[in-house]
C-alpha cells in the first residue's frame, strides 16, 4: 500500500493540482478544506505526512501545527508548510513551531515531490531505528490483528438490540456498565440543564462507538444517549472490553485517539460557541449532519432533521434557527421541507463569514 499524505488546503484550485500532483506519484491523498477538519482527519486516520497551507480562516497553519504538536499522537507526523509568504521571518516563525519543511508557492511539481518523499524517507530510517531496539514482538502489534479481534467478540459473542427513534441506550448519572457499538443508524448523545433544555456535544453513526469515556474513568454518564433514527447497537460487557484494552495495544491505541479527538473536538465546539456567530454555527452543524449522513462526501442528498436537534447542536432557539434556515432558503445554500434538510451549496456553507 502507498503511502498516506494529508492535504490541507482551503483554495479548491489547489487542493485539486496539488492533490493529482501526489495521485501521479502513487500517494493516497486525504483532503481537508479548514484547519478544524484537518485535524480530526489527522488523528483518526494518522498520515504518513501532512502538507498544510498557512493562510486560512479561523486557524491557520500554525494554529494546526501546534494543536498537532501538543498530541502524542500525532507530534511525530511529518509536516510541511505550503505558503506564498517567503519572508524570512515567516520561514524561521515555521521552522521553530515544528515544521520539518517550507515550500514557497509556487512550486515546481519535481521539487515539491522531492521535499514529500525526502520526509517520508527521514521517517521511515526513523522507524527502521526504533524497530532495531525493540527486543519483543508484541511492542508493536499489527493493526489487523487487534481490529480482527474486536470483531470477532462483537460476531461471535454479542447479540445486536434494536432501539427505536427517540429510544434512550443510556442517561445522565448512570453507572455504565457496558460500551455501545452502532451497527446500524444514528445516535444524539447531549446534556440536560437545570430548565430541561438540551445541548447536543456529538451525533454517532454506525461504525463507531459511544460510551467509552465514562466507562474508562469509572464514573456515571455525564450525557444522555438517544436513537435519532431507528438504530442497532451492540453492547459489549464492561470486563470484556477491559481485557481486551489490557491485552491488546491497537485496541487501546484505538481508543487513546479517539478520547483525544473527542477532546480536540469539544474545544473547537466551545470557541464556536463563545466567537462564532448563529449564522456560522447553523452551517457548522449543517455541515456536522452532512458528515454523519453523507460520509462519502457526495452533497445535495436529503437529510431527515428535526429543527429541534439542530437548534439543540447550534446552542440557540429553535426560532433563531429557523429565521436563519430561511435566509439560507432564500440565498439557494439549502432546500427546506418539514422534516428534511438538502445542503445546495457546501462550498458556501463552508466558507460562511462569521
Amino acid at each position: 500500500m502507498g503511502k498516506t499524505i494529508l492535504l490541507i488546503e482551503q483554495s479548491q484550485e489547489g487542493l485539486q493540482h496539488t492533490g493529482e500532483v501526489l495521485e501521479l506519484a502513487s500517494y493516497e491523498v486525504l483532503h481537508a478544506h479548514n484547519g478544524a477538519q484537518g485535524i480530526e482527519m489527522a488523528i483518526q486516520s494518522f498520515p504518513d505526512l501532512i502538507l498544510c497551507d498557512i493562510m486560512m480562516p479561523e486557524l491557520d497553519g500554525f494554529g494546526i501545527l501546534h494543536i498537532l504538536k501538543k498530541n502524542p499522537l500525532t507530534e511525530r507526523i511529518p509536516f510541511i508548510f505550503m505558503s506564498e509568504k517567503d519572508k524570512k521571518g515567516d520561514f524561521r516563525k515555521g521552522m521553530s513551531a515544528g515544521a520539518d519543511d517550507y515550500l514557497i508557492k509556487p512550486f515546481e511539481d519535481v521539487n515539491f515531490l522531492e521535499a514529500v518523499e525526502m520526509q517520508l524517507q527521514k521517517m521511515d530510517l526513523q522507524q527502521a531505528e526504533v524497530r532495531k531496539n525493540v527486543h519483543s514482538s508484541d511492542e508493536f502489534p499489527e493493526e489487523t490483528r487487534g481490529l480482527n479481534e474486536l470483531q470477532v467478540f462483537l460476531a461471535d459473542k454479542y447479540r445486536t438490540i434494536a432501539y427505536k427513534k427517540k429510544q434512550v441506550l443510556f442517561s445522565e448519572g448512570e453507572l455504565p456498565t457496558c460500551l455501545y457499538y452502532i451497527n446500524y443508524g444514528k445516535v444524539k448523545v447531549f446534556k440536560t440543564d437545570h430548565s430541561g433544555n438540551e445541548y447536543i456535544t456529538h451525533i454517532s453513526r454506525e461504525g463507531e462507538y459511544i460510551g467509552y469515556s465514562n466507562l474508562l474513568e469509572g464514573t456515571a454518564y455525564s450525557t444522555t444517549a438517544e436513537a435519532m433514527e431507528d438504530a442497532q447497537v451492540c453492547t459489549i460487557r464492561n470486563q470484556d472490553f477491559l481485557f481486551l484494552l489490557h491485552h491488546n495495544h491497537d485496541i487501546a491505541n484505538q481508543f487513546i485517539k479517539m478520547l483525544s479527538s473527542d477532546l480536540i473536538q469539544q474545544e473547537i465546539r466551545m470557541l464556536s460557541l463563545a466567537y462564532h456567530s448563529v449564522r456560522k454555527r447553523v452551517a457548522e452543524a449543517l455541515l456536522l449532519f452532512q458528515s454523519k449522513y453523507h460520509p462519502e462526501g457526495i452533497n445535495s442528498l436529503e437529510m431527515v432533521i428535526s429543527r429541534e436537534d439542530l437548534s439543540n447542536l447550534v446552542g440557540a432557539s429553535k426560532e433563531t434557527v429557523i429565521r436563519v434556515l430561511s435566509d439560507f432558503k432564500d440565498e439557494q445554500l439549502v432546500k427546506t421541507t418539514k422534516n428534511s434538510i438538502t445542503i445546495l451549496n457546501f462550498n458556501k456553507l463552508m466558507r460562511m463569514k462569521n
